[in-house]
């Protein structure tokens, strides 16, 4: 035995028996203080022969098997919060207690899109844990800080575990009370997919758009009648159907008035249009998804963009924002303005939107083409300046650019 080996044995035999009795007087477990002791001298068995046997062996083994009788008891303090996240996560129950939803994924969104919870904090609860985007994704989405987003999914945990809410797989009479919260889930997917937001990741992640427009499919086929779903699915087709031709093959973003139409989807487009189509023959009034639906029909309807309807399109987005009064659908209507009734008139809209989307660099961007066409070149610049600066989608980035040096 050499003389660490030998210094491990007295500390044993001097130590084990007073580290275990101190740790059950402090904790008051058992179990707790032996585990902690053995990992404690666990640990010396490895340490020691390197580092040297301490100058005071007995207190080294009691300051160490405290430490970890504190980390064990954390980690069993999160246990609850791990084994709930785990049951969202991951469905291990039978196969008869899938309810009407048998894709996995979609029955999880449905089952995190607890009404209980605000329609914010289902969202971006869902988006993190089952739909697999970042922190910084989902502010980004929400247009909120990071610290922030991330706080108020805390929150959203919190108030689960406080309230009790349970993770039960809905019934069919569930899923009209949840599939708004879905419905933006899945939006804020394809968003992401169609045009990432991360300055480290492809400009377009097909993998999202594809994974969002099948589960929207999937929800079509639950809620027939819903007009919401029909509208999304709508929109997301007629979206995904220019996708080939918005990213050159220098990996710049093309805008919808640069595009080879040649280059769209038509079949998607068809789809799109029978969808609004559809719709529009109900009779009932349309919601959010239907209105965007609606507006992207027009879009594709054009054989060329001198061809738009912008009255048309005007009018739709004046018919979104009796629904959707957000800084964001106004930004959109005076692109759209814009090309109605000239760039000075959108740009007065455009300015007043400042103090909500100081932060946003479509906003931005915006505000520097409208500033371009009036030929206020120097303003222009400064606002394609803060539009690269905000900008994290490398094919918006590297059009911004050009734009930008197309002024001097």
């Amino acid at each position: 035995m050499n003389p660490v080996q030998a210094a491990i044995t007295r500390a044993h035999q001097a130590e084990w028996a007073r580290v275990v009795a101190a740790l059950t007087r402090r904790f008051g477990d058992l179990d707790v203080a032996e585990e902690a002791a053995a990992e404690a001298f666990a640990t010396a068995v490895e340490r020691w022969p390197v580092d040297g046997v301490p100058p005071n062996p007995g207190g080294w083994l009691t300051t160490t098997a405290n430490r970890k009788a504190i980390d064990r008891l954390r980690r069993e303090s999160k246990r609850g919060d791990k084994q709930q996240e785990a049951q969202v996560l991951y469905d291990d129950g039978p196969r008869d207690s899938v309810g009407v939803i048998e894709d996995d994924r979609l029955r999880l969104i449905f089952t995190c899109c607890h009404p209980a919870l605000s329609m914010e904090a289902r969202v971006a609860l869902t988006l993190r844990l089952v739909a697999g985007l970042t922190v910084a994704e989902i502010a980004r989405a929400f247009l909120a800080q990071e610290a922030a987003l991330g706080r108020r999914i805390t929150r959203a945990k919190a108030k689960i575990k406080a309230a009790r809410i349970p993770y039960r797989v809905p019934l069919a009479a569930d899923l009209p009370g949840r599939v708004s919260g879905v419905l933006a889930v899945l939006f804020l997917v394809y968003n992401e997919g169609y045009l990432a937001t991360g300055p480290d990741t492809d400009p377009v992640r097909s993998d999202l758009t594809a994974e969002a427009i099948r589960l929207t499919r999937l929800i079509r086929l639950l809620l027939p009648d819903d007009g919401e779903v029909a509208g999304l699915l709508a929109l997301m087709l007629l979206t995904e159907a220019r996708r080939s031709a918005r990213v050159s093959a220098s990996g710049e973003l093309v805008t919808l008035v640069e595009q080879d139409r040649s280059a769209w989807d038509y079949r998607l487009i068809a789809e799109g249009h029978q969808l609004v189509r559809e719709r529009l023959d109900s009779g009932m009034a349309p919601g959010r998804y239907q209105i965007l639906a609606a507006i992207n029909a027009v879009h594709t309807s054009a054989g060329t963009a001198t061809d738009t309807d912008w009255l048309q399109v005007v009018a739709l987005y004046d018919q979104l924002v009796r629904l959707d009064p957000s800084p964001i659908v106004a930004l959109n209507r005076a692109v759209a303005v814009a090309e109605l009734d000239g760039p000075a008139v959108a740009l007065a809209v455009v300015d007043r939107l400042e103090p909500a989307l100081a932060g946003y660099h479509a906003f931005h961007a915006t505000r520097a083409e409208l500033l371009a066409r009036l030929d206020r070149d120097r303003e222009a610049r400064a606002a394609y300046d803060r539009a690269i600066e905000l900008a994290g989608n490398s094919a918006e980035t590297a059009y911004l650019i050009r734009r930008r040096y197309q002024l001097a």
